[in-house]
């Protein structure tokens, strides 16, 4: 009993040990298995057999055009092309699509149609059958909350995706991909409509999908019918076509194809109205900036970013916008520590208080230097053929830096009406090229300031018995009144300098 008995515990122990070694030469080969890889190695071949296995049940090839590229920074000009292509496809194909989105066309009475999301169409293209998908995803969640950044939530992701066979795949991946670019671009020069795009959100959300909305640019004005000294507007017109045709020049010594305008003088003097001229000159579309609705200099980049070549970038009465208006000087250090020691707080505790208000009242923070860069740092060279203005009233409280040229590289002043630009007024709005009031007019003009949008409104008919003569007699009593009003006015800052002057003698 007591033989059995040690045998029996002889036994067991060999057995531990047998499993603690086999333990032990287990670890060692695992971490050696590891060193080697092996689980990456049956990993790549696992993968490797089934995409050969997907391509036996599913022998098509794919090729993806995302609407955004850049990390989303700008829409991607494959997207807009293959869009417009499709469009057209979309319209020839006979049956298949059963769902459709409808665009207003450049011919009021059409619509453009494409496919909606998840619709499939085919094309030929010698002897090669290919299949287009429009698909949408979910787009990735930001890291930051929300509220962090005050966005709304970002919009799916759209893109097109191209099924064809592997037999076609040097025909579609070398002509027929290059011939879709290409007819897209066609499409989209026959179909473009001028647009007037602005980047006020309605519910006051900053959707970072969608910075721009638009309406179609339909603004009367044009050169012929803009109010301006002959001369000056002459060499507008030839600054503007130097400018459009001058691509090979501005490629040769180096610079961005942009140019930037500086309109500046008293209100109603035509400032807008020369933007929608240059517009319809130039063939552009217009790209309003409401500054005062960005919130960051980041932000500002990115609206850039998304504007389209042949465009004009406006930012009307800059000087009322933003802080802009030259305010970079400081104040010495003295008067500096003087004020903080008055109310007891130190400059670092003063911008940071001056932080949390702004960042409370959720307003621009959108700074000088940042509108700098817009104009003309190293973002402003991505794309070409823009142009960028800005309108003011007052154009001495403007930052030196911000109008210097080579920013704002033509300053054109628009004043107040001259003789010239009321006789072209008076044959836009009258038909008459001449009139014995002409002459009294003439003299008043010469004497008083009153913009082309008074003149203008003098000189249009308001009933139906009015004519030439009533409208220039009406514009003349206007010009007068205009002329008391001016003396009385003089008069009275001289009554008012001498009661002063009075006050500092007897003082």
């Amino acid at each position: 009993m007591e033989a059995a008995a040690a045998s029996s515990l002889w036994g067991g122990l060999n057995s531990g040990i047998m499993l603690s070694l086999l333990a032990v030469v287990w670890a060692m080969l695992w971490q050696a298995l590891q060193g080697l890889q092996l689980q990456q190695y049956f990993g790549r071949h696992s993968r490797r057999l089934s995409r050969r296995l997907a391509s036996i049940l599913d022998p098509d090839l794919t090729v993806t055009v995302a609407e955004y590229d850049g990390g989303r920074m700008r829409r991607s000009d494959a997207f807009k092309e293959a869009k417009a292509y499709l469009e057209r496809a979309t319209r020839e194909a006979r049956g298949g699509v059963r769902h459709l989105k409808a665009e207003p066309d450049k011919d009021p009475d059409r619509l453009l149609l494409s496919m909606d999301d998840d619709e499939e169409i085919t094309d030929e293209f010698r002897g090669a059958t290919v299949t287009w998908r429009a698909c949408t995803a979910p787009p990735r969640e930001d890291s930051a909350p929300a509220y962090f950044w005050g966005r709304a939530p970002r919009a799916d992701r759209r893109f097109y995706r191209l099924f064809f066979a592997e037999r076609h795949r040097d025909l579609v991946l070398g002509d027929y991909l290059t011939h879709v670019r290409r007819e897209g671009r066609a499409v989209m020069v026959k179909n473009r409509q001028r647009k007037l795009f602005t980047n006020i959100s309605g519910d006051g959300s900053w959707d970072s999908d969608g910075v721009w909305s638009h309406v179609v640019f339909e603004h009367p004005k044009t050169f012929a019918t803009l109010a301006m000294d002959p001369d000056k507007k002459k060499e507008v017109m030839d600054d503007l076509d130097a400018f459009r045709n001058g691509k090979d020049y501005y490629a040769r010594v180096g610079k961005a194809w942009k140019r930037g305008y500086l309109l500046y003088g008293p209100p109603g003097t035509g400032k807008s109205t020369m933007i929608a001229a240059m517009a319809n000159h130039l063939d552009y579309d217009v790209y309003d900036i409401e500054l005062t609705s960005v919130r960051t200099n980041t932000d500002l980049r990115k609206l850039f970013i998304e504007t389209t070549s042949k465009s004009i970038i406006v930012v009307e009465d800059i000087d009322c916008s933003l802080d802009l208006t030259g305010k970079r000087k400081k104040k010495n250090k003295k008067e500096e520590d003087g004020e903080n020691k008055k109310d007891g707080t130190t400059t670092k505790q003063q911008e940071e208080d001056k932080e949390k208000e702004d960042e409370k009242a959720g307003g621009s923070k959108v700074t000088l230097s940042g509108v700098l860069n817009f104009i003309d740092g190293l973002w402003s060279a991505c794309g070409g053929e823009r142009i960028i203005v800005f309108t003011t009233n007052h154009v001495e409280k403007l930052d030196p830096a911000l109008i210097r040229r080579g920013r704002m590289d033509k300053h054109i002043e628009m004043s107040y009406c001259c003789v010239q630009a009321f006789k072209f007024l008076a044959k836009v709005y009258l038909d008459v090229d001449d009139h014995p009031r002409f002459d009294a007019v003439a003299a008043l003009l010469r004497e008083v300031d009153m913009t082309p949008a008074d003149v203008a409104e003098n000189l249009t008919p308001k009933a139906p018995g009015e004519d030439a003569d009533s409208c220039l007699a009406a514009l003349v009593e206007a010009l007068e009144k205009a002329k008391e009003d001016a003396l009385a006015k003089k008069a009275k800052g001289k009554e008012e300098a001498g009661s002063a002057d009075e006050l500092d003698d007897e003082e």
